[in-house]
């Protein structure tokens, strides 16, 4: 007990008390004035030993908070457990603290160098730099993107590239933007913010899609080329046999008589027969060749502000007269009236109308045709859905039904969900099509 902290305290305390009664005891006595003056100066340096004493406890809280604001976790606490159980169980404590931290900062440093590692290896480019544009983190690919080494602020690069400076600093969140960089790389922007520590801080993402759009474009391009040979020879391979069939027809049933010549009644009809199936051909050739031109010289869009449900009940109304000559029910529903779209309302009403007419021609065999047109909102994007419940369309075909020409339909040109789906895209929206075979299908547009 005479080690413990609050005995010793207490043990001063009461040396204290006891010589300021022998003061009060000796001060009213003339004899004794002098003692009572000595016992004073004692009470002075008891005093300060006792403050002395318990300060201690105060330094020991001082050194450990100083230790936590500047992370000095190695010193410990154990020099003055001499001093009672108390100090001993104060040093363990804070011992024990230290340690927290200091397992605390070594799984910060460790789990810091692994993500570090990882957005270095990446193949997309990161950049963040703060609202005075210092940068706090650049890796490889975004150097290499960038064309620099060492970059400290995002300023830096006003002078060394102004252009892919503004494309960097115009980058709004949630919104990409291209920037083309020689021939070698085409980058993809996004941007996000963030808010640590009170100050916003700009992530920038940079994605080399050159290779990739590289391959879909030699992927689009043979694709196209497979239909145009398809449809080209569909109508040359006829054209140049019945135009070797007339020749010899002319040769075996034209006679010459004198100065004219004589054509048998049997190979004028053949003659005719065979011109016309060249006239035809021809002319599907011609139609094939517009629908191409038409393909690839859409107008830019005209946009302007329009109410969903507006376009919905136009559509409907346009595609009411065909409806009426079929067994077909078409529905409309529109989640609210207050959904508004920024669109070409000419354009997007073109393709709402094609699909329902894609729907109406796969539903002419069907027994209680039904198609549901609805427009939604769905928290993250506007929708409207295309829906029948028609045959479907096998999984072979689904796959190419947006390349261009291409058609699992007797007639028609095959463009028409190609041109929607760049319609769209011309929207910066999408186009996408699910089938269950004999259940449903649904177009779904999506701006």
């Amino acid at each position: 007990m005479i080690n413990d902290f609050r005995f010793r305290v207490a043990f001063r305390v009461g040396l204290l008390a006891t010589s300021v009664g022998l003061v009060m005891f000796m001060i009213n006595r003339p004899n004794m004035v002098f003692a009572a003056g000595l016992t004073i100066f004692i009470i002075i340096f008891q005093l300060i030993e006792l403050y002395r004493f318990t300060s201690q406890t105060n330094r020991k809280l001082t050194r450990f908070l100083e230790s936590v604001k500047y992370s000095d976790f190695i010193s410990g606490f154990a020099n003055d457990n001499k001093l009672g159980k108390s100090f001993r169980e104060l040093n363990t404590a804070f011992n024990e603290v230290m340690e927290a931290f200091r397992k605390a900062r070594s799984e910060k440093e460790e789990s810091w160098q692994y993500l570090n590692t990882i957005v270095q290896q990446v193949r997309t480019g990161i950049i963040s730099f703060d609202a005075d544009g210092e940068v706090q983190l650049m890796n490889a690919n975004a150097k290499k993107f960038i064309g620099t080494a060492q970059l400290k602020n995002i300023n830096e690069l006003a002078n060394q590239n102004p252009s892919l400076f503004e494309s960097l600093m115009q980058a709004e969140p949630g919104k990409s933007a291209l920037y083309k960089v020689g021939n070698e790389f085409l980058l993809t922007i996004q941007a996000t913010e963030l808010r640590i520590r009170g100050n916003t801080v700009k992530v920038l993402t940079l994605q080399n899609i050159q290779t990739e759009l590289q391959k879909q474009e030699l992927e689009a391009w043979q694709n196209l080329t497979r239909v145009l040979r398809h449809e080209i020879m569909n109508s040359i391979t006829p054209i140049s046999s019945l135009t070797s069939t007339l020749r010899e027809i002319l040769d075996q049933d034209m006679v010459k008589k004198e100065h004219n010549y004589e054509l048998k009644t049997e190979g004028a009809e053949d003659l005719r027969e065979g011109l016309t199936t060249i006239e035809n051909r021809s002319k599907g050739l011609i139609q094939f060749i517009d629908a191409y031109r038409e393909y690839t010289s859409l107008p830019q869009p005209k946009i302007k502000i329009i109410k969903l449900k507006d376009l919905l009940e136009r559509a409907l109304v346009l595609m009411r007269p065909e409806i009426k000559k079929t067994s077909i029910q078409l529905n409309m529903t529109c989640e609210s009236e207050y959904i508004t779209l920024e669109v070409d309302e000419e354009m997007i009403g073109q393709v709402l109308i094609n699909l329902i007419k894609n729907a109406m021609e796969a539903l002419h065999q069907t027994e209680n045709g039904k198609i549901e047109v609805i427009g939604k909102y769905n928290g993250t994007a506007i929708t409207i859905e295309v829906i029948d419940n028609g045959p479907g369309i096998i999984p072979e075909a689904i796959q190419r039904i947006f390349v261009p020409f291409f058609t699992t339909k007797k007639t028609g040109s095959g463009i028409g969900l190609a041109l929607s789906r760049q319609i769209m895209q011309m929207h910066n929206g999408t186009l996408s099509v699910k089938s269950e075979l004999d259940v449903r299908t649904v177009f779904t547009m999506r701006f």
